[in-house]
């Protein structure tokens, strides 16, 4: 069956709670480890119906924010999932309360119970209106970003597809795109800044009334996060302070140099060489095929995969009008199937989106069958491993899409890879400064974000920009509104998928081994623990990045760019 074909039907809330319900409390009166074991999967069946119908209208949603029907349907999804959540504390409650856990764990997994017993902390019922009024200030900002028509040289763009300019050999052209870009934002500034003023409230508001100090823990709770805390985070950030600020601005001093300017403004960042950045040789459909050999080569089982992805329809690759920004990956349960949302824009950044994407899909894939839902993906921490790790995986494939380029492409993707971690700490950092003091004003917002900027990303320089120069660049960073204190998980697995790729140009069958070792693991074990699972050093640990970035730092050392 292919993706059009899925059946998409409104799931009824209140009936579905109220079956929840009775199930619930037929679990909590059951006498026996075997009946209660049974009632879990008749909850999982109906959790399953709810979080498919839901999937796939947000899919739909997304490729197409102009249908005015999954619109609808998803403002009831915006609605009502903190009242299936509410459900779900309840079903959570009652595990943790079991009187056969220790049989339970045992059968299902201890996880479960970490998990069940994080998110009993995440939600009481006095919190509901608050849940979907924060819902729907993230629908709002999703929408204003979906719905930019952003005029450049006689044309119109949207956010996704404005950014093929921002890589032109011509500096006026890159210049005005971006121009052109943050003009849009300026006019909007002041309405995203509201959305997530509002946000910021309503978030410690919640997290108030559960009990905690502010939202930061809260956040850390909701993300799942059972073995590291914020702490943890802080002294991550440091060694990437120490261990490879120096590095990435030393190649923005390369990239400096290779351009041949006196000045380097952030117009210049996303062009890499003068002859040119490294891009894609053919269409959209010539790059899907060239990834069917690809992996058809690399695996069986990445064969398999990608073969079921691309004939039941379950990607949708190119940038389109009406189509919300960036890229993702999910999973509908009642299918058994990924999909691959992303928007193809005619750079490298194609190849790189679709080989991230695919790395969670073939993750998933791989987990697809587990019984319990909460292990079909572990917490996003360890699914960034996945994704990065992938990219680097099909690294010997790359001359397919960049043919005589694909050496300047390597090293672009590798110094683009190490010089992303000051900026995604720098993201995490911002989170925790604004959670910890929600009452700012946008204005101390932004001269917190300019002072984080200059720390992590010395190098920048944004000449004659107000829009920049006011520190509002983080405005159109989507994990801010939508997945607080997601962004460190990206600097985390890239750490991880660093090693991987290491240990590939060693032993390619050991590497490989590990890594898809990992993915049939799913969710079934924490970050650390999948981590050490996957012969992976944790990247908390002190002197693990130093570790890393020392080898990459060599082979971008022993790459000639001057060429380019």
């Amino acid at each position: 069956m292919k993706f059009d074909d899925y059946q998409y039907t409104r799931p009824d809330i209140e009936t579905l709670s109220e079956q929840i319900k009775v199930l619930i409390q037929q679990f909590r009166e059951a006498k026996s480890t075997e009946v209660q074991s049974q009632l879990m999967d008749q909850i999982e069946e109906l959790r399953s119906e709810f979080d498919s119908m839901h999937n796939i209208c947000s899919i739909r949603h997304t490729v197409n924010t102009k249908d005015e029907f999954y619109e609808k349907e998803n403002e009831y999804f915006d609605l009502n999932s903190p009242k299936y959540q509410e459900v779900v504390t309840e079903y959570y409650k009652a595990l943790l309360a079991s009187p056969y856990r220790k049989e339970l764990e045992s059968q299902k997994g201890e996880l479960l119970f970490s998990i069940a017993d994080l998110s009993t902390k995440t939600f009481e019922p006095s919190i509901l209106e608050d849940l979907q009024e924060e819902n729907k200030l993230r629908s709002d900002y999703t929408k204003i970003k979906a719905k930019a028509n952003i005029e450049f040289r006689g044309k119109t763009y949207n956010l996704s597809s404005i950014i093929k300019f921002h890589n032109d050999p011509d500096r006026t052209i890159r210049k005005e795109s971006f121009d052109a870009k943050y003009k849009f934002y300026s006019e909007n500034a002041d309405a995203i800044e509201e959305i997530y003023d509002k946000l910021v409230k309503v978030r410690t508001r919640i997290a108030q009334k559960l009990g905690y100090k502010n939202f930061i823990e809260l956040g850390y709770a909701r993300m799942l996060r059972s073995d590291y805390n914020a702490a943890d985070v802080a002294n991550y950030r440091k060694q990437i302070l120490e261990d490879v600020v120096p590095i990435a601005n030393g190649l923005k001093n390369r990239q400096k140099k290779r351009l041949g300017i006196d000045n380097f403004y952030y117009y210049d960042e996303p062009f890499k060489f003068k002859t040119g950045n490294a891009a894609p040789k053919g269409s959209p459909e010539w790059i899907v095929n060239h990834a069917k050999t690809m992996y058809k080569e690399l695996s069986p089982e990445t064969h398999e995969f990608f073969s079921y992805m691309n004939d039941t329809g379950l990607m949708d690759l190119v940038s389109k009008d009406g189509k919300a920004t960036g890229g993702y990956c999910t999973f509908i349960k009642k299918y058994k199937s990924p999909y691959i949302f992303s928007n193809f824009n005619g750079t490298s950044h194609d190849i790189d989106v679709l080989t991230h994407e695919a790395g969670h899909a073939f993750q998933v894939y791989e987990s697809r069958n587990m019984e319990v839902m909460e292990y079909h993906w572990p917490t996003y921490e360890a699914c960034e491993i996945h994704s990065m790790s992938m990219e680097f995986f099909t690294w010997p494939w790359m001359h397919l899409f960049f043919e005589e380029d694909v050496d300047k492409y390597k090293f672009s993707h590798l110094a683009g890879s190490i010089s992303f971690l000051p900026y995604g700490v720098s993201v995490d950092e911002f989170q925790h400064k604004v959670y910890e003091n929600p009452e700012m004003t946008p204005e101390e917002r932004n001269a917190v974000w300019a002072s984080i900027e200059k720390k992590y990303m010395p190098y920048k320089n944004h000449g004659d920009n107000d829009f920049l120069n006011r520190g509002r660049f983080w405005l159109q960073q989507g994990h801010i509104f939508e997945m607080p204190f997601y962004y460190i998980d990206y600097t985390l697995a890239q750490v991880c998928a660093f090693q991987f790729w290491k240990k590939d140009q060693m032993n390619h069958e050991d590497a490989w081994n590990d890594y898809v070792k990992l993915c049939k693991e799913g969710g079934s074990r924490s970050f650390l623990e999948l981590v050490k699972f996957a012969n992976l050093r944790s990247p908390f640990e002190d002197g693990c990045v130093a570790s890393v970035v020392e080898i990459i730092q060599d082979y971008l050392n022993n790459v000639d760019d001057s060429k380019w």
